[in-house]
């Protein structure tokens, strides 16, 4: 096996700390306790952060390593249909569109989060309208990213959540 470092500690602690907090504000915080408002801004805090790092960080934890791409996206389904089984060092281009989709799940869910909290919006039911729907979506969007983490781990035999943890990936043979 060839293994290569992928992820750094920004990127992997930015990951379970946003696992954490995310999970325990979506699964176990009162909805109405200022805890759960204390972690939505922790939360806030991460996505900033890893916005910045997107920018300024190395490698694969640049945007730029993994634009979103429509094409990439349908040659990794046409892989996955055919039996190829690529490995991508950095994210694939289906788990780029999965990274932008969360990010912005997460900034709509904080900002109307905030929004909530404000003189201005007091009372006004989009936000929290918006806020029910973005933490749905982000929910449904977790739980497919879990899927397909798995799924492609079994594929092609890379052990992503071993490298989301460790920081490299062991590539098999071809």
């Amino acid at each position: 096996m060839e293994r290569v470092k992928v992820w750094g500690p920004v990127v992997r602690l930015f990951h379970w700390s946003l696992v954490l907090t995310f999970g325990a504000n979506a699964l176990v915080i009162d909805d109405d306790s200022a805890l759960h408002e204390w972690v939505g801004y922790t939360v806030m805090g991460l996505v900033l952060l890893r916005i910045l790092w997107g920018f300024v960080g190395p490698g694969y934890a640049r945007f730029a390593s993994f634009p979103p791409s429509l094409s990439g996206a349908v040659g990794q389904l046409t892989d996955i249909a055919t039996g190829r089984k690529r490995v991508h060092l950095g994210h694939t281009p289906l788990g780029a569109l999965m990274i932008y989709n969360l990010l912005a799940a997460l900034l709509a869910i904080g900002l109307s989060g905030h929004l909530m909290t404000t003189d201005m919006f007091w009372g006004q039911e989009w936000p929290e309208e918006l806020h029910e729907v973005a933490v749905a979506w982000a929910e449904v969007s977790v739980v497919l990213h879990i899927a397909a983490v798995l799924y492609e781990s079994h594929r092609t035999g890379v052990n992503l959540p071993r490298a989301m943890v460790r920081g490299y990936k062991e590539i098999p043979p071809r």
